[in-house]
Order: structure tokens, then C-alpha cells, then sequence
């Protein structure tokens, strides 16, 4: 991998920097004050906030299994540290206590860490918090109405797209099963899919892409290549152009501002998952990735800390796509 030693580098250093963080810990009373991060989060600490340090962490496991001789030890030092059974087992304490506490973004990519992690030194110690995830899932999604469409963290189809993901590796088919019907009796039905309004400012996901791209994982191939179609016509060719195009980004450390370079790199991983569905058009949607990509790769290892230190994720996502 071209990046693989530099996406670790940046990953370890913000994994390590401690502050700022935002805990978005809710205390229960005045003896629940104590929101020192490594205290409060002994895995989850660092990288700015408690989803962002889960799935740089499932970053690092990553780039272990696909060039485990770019990225030395670092990592593995990191790992070890955080992914203990007494670590885990608080977080997942938390989960417990606190059934919507990072639902369902924090949810999904913790539960991609544990998958990622399932036949490493750490798999042992991260199953319980795999269960205690599944459970809140499954506990969750009948109890949600509506699915959340915008382009941020409570984005539905995203989560669902890696919680399928994760739980179809870690061969929990009860919860795959699960989000997939659900993701049908959310998505299945929709149509011309308007795409005038993307993206609000501060989106670092398609709400548009973000569905398709779950529904690839839950129809057969034939049957989401018609599906697509008729939700997004025109994807490639006449219409929604504004999707293939680089959107305007920051780097000013305005972590709001900071979500348009993840944009890039999410609509870049969405639209090489959903070309080969449009063999007309598959040219079109990986050259307007390939200029997604290449428009934010500097921030991704140089940029402020409010980009660097949940971006490598995304363009993992990418790269991998």
C-alpha cells in the first residue's frame, strides 16, 4: 500500500494526543463527574472522541493485515495498550448502561474493530463487546420508526452498511438477517432519489450514496442493478452530476467545516462500490472517485488535527473499495 506507513503514523499520533476531546458523556448525578478520557474511556480515548478513536484503532488493524511490513510495531504497541480485557470490559459496560450512548456510528465502527480484530491477539478480549453491540442493535432498530437520512453521524444506511458488514465476518447471521431486513423495509421501496439538496455543510457522508451503497450489500446483484436505476437515474450520465464532483473543503480546524474533505473521501469509496452495478458509466463514477481522493490526500496525513484525526478511516474505506 502506497500510504500505509503514513496512515499509521498519523493514526498512532492522534490516538496518543489526549486533548481536545469530547466526551459527549452524560452524567447521571453529581458523583458522575469524572470524565478524565482515559478514566472514563480506557480503550476509547484519544483521537478527539470516543467514535473516532474506534475506528482509528480499526484503521490500525487494518493496515496490520494488508502491509504489516510498512507499519512496524507502533501499532501493535498502541493495540496493546487499549484492547485489554479490563479496558473492553468497561466499555462495554458503558454500552450497556447507556443503550443510546454512540448509536449507531460509534456502534458500527466499533463493531468493525471487532470484526477486523477477530483473528488477532485482541479477539478474545473484544467478543464482549461485539455481544453487547449485537444486542443493542437488535434491540434498537424495531423501536426506530424512521430511518435518519442526512450526511452525518446518526446517517442510517451507514451504519447499517458496516453493522452488516461487521456482524456477516463475525457470523452473528441473526444480526445480519436483521439489518438487512430492515435496511428493505427502509429503502427498498424508494425511488428517484432527489439529489438537488446534497450536501449540506457540514456532511461527510451522501445520504444518497450512503443508501445505495447499503442496498448493494442486501439485494442480489441483478436485482440492486435495477434498483439503482430507478433510485438514482441517470447516476454517471446526465444527472447528479454535483455528486462526482470534489467538494469544496477546509482545513482550518473547524471540526464542522473538516466533515466536507470526509465527503470526498466517502463519495469516493461509494461510487467505486457502485460502479460495476452501471457498466456504462462504471468509468465515470471511478474517475470522479480518483479526483475525490486525490483532491483531500494531504489532509489526510497533514492537515489540522480536526481532519487528521479521523480521516484515514475514510480513505481506508477508498483506497479498499
Amino acid at each position: 500500500m502506497k500510504y500505509a506507513a503514513a496512515w499509521a503514523d498519523i493514526a498512532c499520533e492522534v490516538l496518543e494526543t489526549p486533548y481536545p476531546y469530547g466526551t459527549a458523556h452524560a452524567s447521571r448525578g453529581p458523583d458522575d463527574v469524572d470524565v478524565t478520557p482515559d478514566r472514563l474511556h480506557p480503550a476509547f480515548h484519544g483521537s478527539y472522541d470516543w467514535h473516532s478513536s474506534a475506528h482509528m484503532q480499526w484503521s490500525l488493524v487494518r493496515l496490520l493485515t494488508l502491509a504489516p511490513d510498512q507499519v512496524g510495531r507502533r501499532p501493535i504497541e498502541v493495540l496493546d495498550r487499549r484492547l485489554t480485557p479490563d479496558a473492553i470490559a468497561t466499555e462495554a459496560a458503558y454500552l450497556r448502561e447507556r443503550p443510546s450512548y454512540e448509536r449507531p456510528y460509534g456502534w458500527a465502527w466499533a463493531a468493525m474493530l471487532v470484526a477486523a480484530t477477530r483473528k488477532t491477539q485482541w479477539a478474545d478480549a473484544l467478543t464482549p463487546l461485539g455481544d453487547v453491540i449485537a444486542d443493542l442493535v437488535l434491540a434498537w432498530m424495531p423501536k426506530q420508526a424512521y430511518p435518519v437520512r442526512h450526511g452525518v453521524h446518526l446517517n442510517s444506511a451507514f451504519a447499517l452498511a458496516l453493522l452488516h458488514e461487521a456482524y456477516g465476518e463475525l457470523d452473528r447471521a441473526d444480526v445480519a438477517e436483521a439489518i438487512r431486513a430492515r435496511a428493505l423495509q427502509w429503502f427498498g421501496s424508494d425511488t428517484a432519489y432527489d439529489t438537488r439538496f446534497e450536501p449540506s455543510g457540514t456532511d461527510f457522508l451522501s445520504p444518497a450514496l450512503s443508501e445505495a451503497e447499503l442496498m448493494r450489500r442486501v439485494l442480489p446483484d441483478a436485482e440492486f442493478a435495477g434498483w439503482l436505476s430507478a433510485f438514482l437515474p441517470g447516476l454517471g450520465g446526465d444527472a447528479h452530476q454535483h455528486l462526482l464532483e470534489v467538494p469544496v473543503t477546509d482545513d482550518s480546524g473547524d471540526g464542522q467545516l473538516a466533515h466536507l474533505s470526509g465527503l470526498a473521501l466517502s463519495r469516493a469509496w461509494q461510487l467505486r462500490a457502485l460502479a460495476p452495478a452501471l457498466p456504462d458509466v462504471a468509468d465515470v463514477l471511478r474517475a470522479a472517485a480518483d479526483r475525490q481522493v486525490d483532491a483531500v490526500l494531504p489532509t489526510v496525513t497533514d492537515g489540522d488535527f480536526m481532519s487528521t484525526h479521523w480521516l484515514v478511516s475514510f480513505a481506508l474505506l477508498a483506497d479498499q473499495a
